[in-house]
């Protein structure tokens, strides 16, 4: 329980370093959205998930591979590090470099032609993201959170105090959206300064012998991150395409891609917390991975992982009526927030998908979740291509949450076989089942006043974690482990 403890406020923190960042960036929603309509919202939103994939890519899997080499008894950190940096920035480099020698032919293709300055800001962006990765990874490594966390926080600190300046004192109508990213590129300068010492003391390094291993580590890490971005980005591309014109009357494909993105912002909140957890568990399931006793431990991870994601998830969904007016700005963008609940539990099981990947990591296997990615990326593409005619963004929020159950139970089950790990499957599931249908109970319930739907809405949650503490207190719901007779 001491490592679960350690875990935990390991996530904490990191969650500082994301919670904090990603909570300020929540706080330019309502921004965005009292500025920019929702089809110039939709172009954004359109770019930045181009801009996810690339991300993916300029890294190539190699902050997986820092911790698995790094982690090798008797290996050469500091070696290991520049090798892991020398093969991202040659990566990173690159790739900017050609996005910024063809700008002009990129920004027509993406219907942005009098724009070419985008491609140009969004590709220097990249690259200051993609050479702070392995010193981000060295912290965690090192078990550095707070330094993490700070970096973080200041970066966005930075982009937040820049997106208001541009958009509320220096705003240019011509230049509109391409603000929000130059305040993201001005910010990410900052991480050259914070990481001075990392950056200067790297010494370009390639290992006939290493190199070649951690790249065949690596890329299957990759491209499972790429497909995975399918998994995630799709359907924001896609939207434009498959939707059927005046599906939603009177309003465009753009308009449609601006309300989807808006109200997915609100699955952010479960995607930060399984960004904290990942930061923290990655460097700690390789780590415990000699154990015998780890996959106990990964089990009780995993356990208190979905406990807490089911608390969000009841959290946010069932207090949309007032977050509504917190987050977006304006109520045109409020006809998509059904939507949340259903994207919420659909990160829920992609943070569990998360931790049942830990059996392919520990042991080398990484093509499996390349192999797993890829098939949840086509099923992605083929229930857009099916759900968003008739269902329009619902369709698309469908589509996630059944590709990313589907992930973590063909993972759970290829894994059982690799790798067993006595997961606590029935405990989880019913705990998932009971905040789904108190979602759906209390969604029928309609309080007209406001601060009595507050109230009611906050005592049902505190009955919850009470409910939930009696459980884990009594045992009710004994591990796998613990069902076995003594000797066994």
């Amino acid at each position: 329980m001491s490592k679960i403890r350690k875990l935990a406020g390991e996530t904490v923190l990191y969650g500082l370093g994301s919670i904090v960042p990603r909570a300020l960036n929540f706080l330019l929603t309502p921004l965005h959205t009292n500025i920019f309509a929702p089809e110039e919202y939709g172009v954004y939103t359109y770019l930045l998930a181009y801009v996810a994939f690339l991300n993916v890519v300029y890294t190539f899997g190699m902050e997986t591979a820092y911790f698995r080499f790094a982690t090798v008894p008797g290996a050469n950190a500091k070696h290991v590090f520049n090798l892991a940096q020398t093969a991202v920035l040659s990566t990173s480099l690159l790739l900017s470099g050609l996005f910024i020698a063809f700008a002009s032919p990129l920004a027509a293709w993406l219907h942005i032609q009098n724009h070419p300055e985008f491609i140009i800001w969004l590709a220097l962006l990249m690259l200051l993201d993609a050479a702070v990765a392995i010193p981000f990874a060295r912290l965690r490594l090192e078990k550095r959170p707070i330094k993490f966390a700070l970096a973080r926080i200041m970066n966005v600190v930075i982009a937040v105090g820049l997106n208001f300046y541009f958009l509320k004192i220096n705003y240019d109508p011509a230049v509109g959206i391409g603000f929000v990213f130059l305040a993201g590129l001005i910010a990410n300068l900052f991480y050259l300064f914070f990481f001075a010492k990392d950056l200067l003391s790297w010494r370009p390094a390639v290992d006939k012998v290493v190199t070649p291993t951690m790249v065949n580590y690596a890329y299957p890490v990759m491209l499972m991150g790429v497909v995975g971005m399918i998994n995630e980005m799709f359907s924001r591309l896609t939207l434009k395409w498959w939707l059927p014109k005046d599906f939603y009357e009177g309003k465009t494909p753009a308009h449609a891609l601006g309300v989807f993105a808006a109200c997915y912002k609100f699955s952010v909140l479960m995607s930060i917390a399984i960004q904290a957890f990942r930061f923290a568990a990655e460097p700690f399931f390789f780590s415990n991975a000699a154990d015998k006793n780890s996959p106990d431990l990964f089990s009780k991870v995993n356990h208190y992982f979905v406990i807490v994601c089911c608390l969000l998830w009841l959290g946010v969904s069932i207090n949309l009526d007032v977050l509504k007016y917190l987050f977006i700005g304006r109520e045109e963008y409020w006809e998509g927030l059904p939507i949340v609940p259903i994207l919420l539990l659909a990160y829920l099981f992609l943070g569990v998908y998360y931790n049942f990947s830990v059996w392919y990591k520990v042991t080398d296997k990484t093509y499996f979740g390349t192999i797993i990615t890829a098939g949840g990326a086509a099923l992605t593409i083929l229930l857009n291509y099916l759900l968003i005619p008739v269902a329009g963004y619902t369709g698309s929020s469908w589509a996630a949450l059944i590709v990313y159950a589907s992930m973590a139970l063909v993972c759970y089950a290829l894994g059982q076989k690799q790798y067993p790990i006595p997961y606590r499957i029935l405990a989880d599931s019913c705990y998932v089942s009971a905040t789904f249908l108190l979602i759906f109970l209390i969604s029928g319930i309609t309080v007209e006043n406001l601060w009595l739907s507050i109230g009611f809405h906050q005592g049902i949650i505190l009955l919850f974690i009470a409910v939930i503490y009696v459980i884990e207190r009594k045992g009710v719901m004994p591990s796998p482990l613990e069902q076995r007779a003594p000797g066994q």
